[in-house]
Order: C-alpha cells, then sequence, then structure tokens
C-alpha cells in the first residue's frame, strides 16, 4: 500500500511544520535544522528540494545522509509509536513529524537532536 503522503511535494507539508514550530514561539530556523540535521541535506539542498517540488519520498530517497542517531525517535505520533512503524519511509516521514512536535512542545534542541 502507498501512503497518499509519499506522493505529496515536500514544499507542501514543509511550510506546515514552519506554521506549527512559531505559533509556538519557535522560529523556521530551528525547523531547517531539524530538517538539515536528520537528512543531510545543506540550506542549498533543502531550497532545491523546494524548489522543484520533490516528493516526500524523493526528498527522503535523495537524502545526502541520514543521520544514524534519527534511530534514537521514540514515542508516539498520531496514534503511532514510531519505533515500530514497519514501513521504512513512512517511519522517515515520522521521526521529522516528532521531531517538530518536540520543538512545538518547547524541548530543548540538544535534546531534540538526540545528542550525547
Amino acid at each position: 500500500m502507498t501512503h497518499k503522503i509519499f506522493s505529496m511535494s515536500f514544499g507542501r507539508i514543509y511550510p506546515m511544520y514552519v506554521a506549527k514550530a512559531e505559533k509556538k514561539g519557535r522560529t523556521k530556523e530551528e525547523v531547517d535544522e531539524i530538517i538539515l540535521w536528520m537528512t543531510g541535506y545543506d540550506e542549498e539542498g533543502l531550497q532545491e528540494v523546494l524548489r522543484e517540488e520533490k516528493t516526500v519520498e524523493r526528498f527522503f530517497q535523495e537524502a545526502p545522509k541520514l543521520h544514524p542517531n534519527r534511530t534514537l525517535i521514540k514515542g508516539v505520533i498520531c496514534g503511532v509509536r514510531v519505533e515500530e512503524i514497519e514501513d521504512p519511509l513512512m517511519r522517515e516521514v515520522r521521526y521529522l513529524d516528532k521531531l517538530i512536535d518536540e520543538l512545538a512542545k518547547g524541548k530543548a534542541m540538544e535534546k531534540i537532536l538526540r545528542e550525547a
């Protein structure tokens, strides 16, 4: 089963992440920092993804280097435990959702980025 989100443009989802963070007093720069940390894109690469309207699937498939510590992300998002999601692509999507949630909930950046 292919999830609808996989074929959506990442550029459609990105402003929602930013809006969620800003509504809670966080910044677009913090959202970008999370995305760059998790995927290995640089700022230019992220802007290219947005400009070219790459799908969520391509965004993750073409990510330069998924951060190894992203697998330390645990917890529930949309009623599902992220660590139990079987579809690898959906797990990546939910990891990112979870990080943005943590940002919006006021968690410290070093905790969000799973730094030792």
